[in-house]
């Protein structure tokens, strides 16, 4: 396909809820509150912020850029724009990333599922031990494996559609429907019992807690929300109109995604804070353990409203996670579909069949095959640790050296400034951040993750 030939996004707001929803994830409802409770709330929000404004955004709009000039999937962007060279390798390290992301997140994504199955069907009703119940189903031998398989197949339905008719008028619906559900989980938390103590936590900045690591962890956790490094922004920028403006663009999604993360913030703490003896834990073990225990203990004497509260609370996570396995599944579809020549649905197939594939043995990590150590890893913490500590900081640090460093000054001036028509006062100075500051921050947070 040439780049005449390419199909783009129909609409501005499209293009800016298809990205968003590629930034929007599970991380921005499990992760981001943990961070902001273990590093001194308000104030870890404050150095965020101010995080993404100068590093997310620019190398966000970096990404944007190669791939709308390029025209091209992630892995032949950079043929395009670096023909000959070795920068070709950073295009196919994030198709390879998007493969096996999409392997491992898939299985959480068929948690969300089976929970929010489980939710509407009363199983996450009465009184029950949630560890026990949660231990019990991603050990067993088939039904993570199934849920898995559920919800691959589920955005597989979504990119075999197409670019305009799949990606963009299913974010069009998913995206509102999102933000609606999380504003009305607000409000419901605010009642809750114990809110004020919840948002104070939130909300009350403790700079004493604010050094190194603190920022190290709010840099890593912006570029982790916000997606970049990956190629799914690159991707989908292939697909932007030429009239798109990409400082804008940026500045929405950056936007979206930050406001999702904050209002998570406002549904987790008041709740977790209304059941006396809970406070929030990392990762899964919060929104799997801890939060049906506080829907059950919170609503204890009106029951339906807490059925109500955590059906709509895992419709939500099965949306974001949904939003960002189309964004993973579309970077390795659309590289098959225009490297191999393959039909878009022959294409959506083998990366469907691969990703299932690696997600059974993923899913089974946890079970039949946790006994399999790769360096003390089991092999779903394995294809974590590979993509998120190591792909995506390079990935990342590799597009800001590109943009900044080797990529003409002229393209880099036409994409940013849409071939003269906008004016950017701060060109300069986002030049300076790609060139000096973006790659030592990213370098910085790769070695803080790498050794944490």
């Amino acid at each position: 396909m040439s780049a005449n030939e390419r199909v783009n996004f129909g609409s501005k707001i499209g293009i800016i809820l298809a990205s968003a929803g590629s930034a929007v994830g599970l991380g921005n409802i499990w992760r981001f509150p943990c961070e902001v409770g273990e590093n001194g709330g308000a104030a870890f929000i404050l150095v965020y912020i101010l995080c993404v404004m100068f590093l997310g955004i620019p190398v966000m709009v970096s990404e944007f850029l190669i791939g709308r000039r390029s025209r091209a999937n992630t892995g032949g962007a950079y043929e395009v724009l670096a023909p000959g060279t070795h920068w070709k390798w950073v295009g196919m390290m994030g198709v390879v990333a998007a493969f096996l992301i999409l392997g491992y997140y898939g299985v959480v994504a068929g948690w969300t599922l089976e929970y929010m199955v489980a939710s509407a069907t009363g199983r996450l009703s009465g009184s029950k031990d949630y560890t026990l119940f949660f231990n019990d189903f991603v050990g067993g031998p088939w039904k993570p494996v199934l849920y898995m398989a559920a919800f691959i197949l589920l955005t597989h339905v979504v990119i075999v559609r197409g670019v305009k008719d799949g990606i963009e008028k299913f974010s069009k619906v998913m995206m509102p429907l999102l933000l609606l559900i999380i504003c009305v989980l607000v409000v419901c938390s605010f009642s809750m019992p114990g809110s004020s103590e919840g948002l104070a936590f939130l909300l009350r900045p403790d700079f004493s807690k604010v050094d190194g690591k603190v920022v190290l962890d709010a840099m890593g956790q912006a570029f982790f929300s916000m997606s970049v490094g990956m190629g799914c922004l690159c991707t989908y920028a292939s697909y932007f109109t030429r009239d798109a403006n990409l400082v804008k663009t940026a500045g929405s999604v950056a936007l979206i995604d930050t406001f999702v993360a904050v209002l998570a913030g406002f549904i987790i703490f008041p709740a977790v804070y209304s059941v006396p003896g809970l406070s929030p834990d990392a990762g899964p073990g919060l929104v799997f353990v801890t939060l049906p225990n506080v829907f059950q203990l919170a609503f204890k004497s009106v029951p339906w409203v807490g059925y109500i509260f955590s059906l709509m609370f895992y419709v939500l996570l099965v949306l974001a996670a949904l939003t960002s396995t189309i964004s993973l599944h579309e970077v390795a579809t659309a590289y098959l579909h225009e490297r191999f020549k393959l039909s878009r649905k022959k294409a959506a197939t083998v990366v469907t069949l691969v990703c299932m594939t690696l997600g059974v043995f993923c899913a089974l990590s946890f079970g039949l095959l946790n006994g399999i150590r790769l360096g003390g890893m089991t092999i779903f913490d394995l294809f974590d640790f590979v993509t998120a500590k190591l792909m995506l900081p390079l990935g990342g640090m590799f597009i800001s050296i590109f943009t900044g460093w080797y990529l003409d000054r002229r393209i880099v001036r036409e994409e940013v400034t849409d071939w003269g028509k906008l004016r950017i006062p701060f060109f300069g100075f986002y030049i300076f951040l790609l060139k000096f500051v973006a790659p030592v921050a990213i370098a910085s947070i790769f070695v803080n993750e790498l050794f944490k």
